[in-house]
């Protein structure tokens, strides 16, 4: 046999059963459809997984007093984290952030809603890389050694 005859068989074949012929194109279309999209989702999960850790940053290492469940957790004051920033003590760490926070309902013009507060120091700004609209990082007057909330 030789290859035009291939072809023809092959055409006459699809063409004696279209219906057949056209629900097994569809279904190779649909799989290929599927993959190509299953492909895609994938990678775009991926990106956006690198995409929080790199606004995250690679060399941040957050450290917290304890765990949901831990009953006697040991409380990280302001001196530990003056600590850490002393070059002598911890040469490796180049600046700290100690944040205090918590959730609180807040209300203006009739209008209550639940919100995030977090208390911390202006070196927060630049190890999270926050720009800001209004306010500004200067901390206000405060005890040495004390961390207080100031409304």
């Amino acid at each position: 046999m030789k290859f035009g005859q291939y072809i023809t068989e092959a055409i006459t074949s699809l063409l004696s059963s279209k219906l057949r012929s056209g629900l097994t194109i569809l279904g190779i279309v649909i799989g290929v459809a599927s993959v190509i999209a299953m492909l895609a989702v994938g990678r775009g999960a991926q990106a956006s997984i690198n995409s929080s850790i790199q606004s995250i940053g690679t060399n941040l290492l957050f450290v917290s007093s304890g765990a949901t469940g831990v009953t006697r957790a040991q409380i990280l004051t302001l001196a530990d984290a003056n600590a850490l920033n002393d070059p002598l003590n911890a040469p490796d760490i180049n600046l700290v952030a100690p944040i205090i926070q918590s959730r609180t309902f807040v209300s203006y013009s009739g209008t209550t809603t639940t919100t995030s507060i977090i208390g911390t120091t202006p070196a927060y700004q630049t190890l999270q890389s926050l720009t800001l609209t209004e306010g500004s990082f200067t901390p206000k007057r405060r005890s040495p050694g004390v961390l207080r909330w100031w409304s």
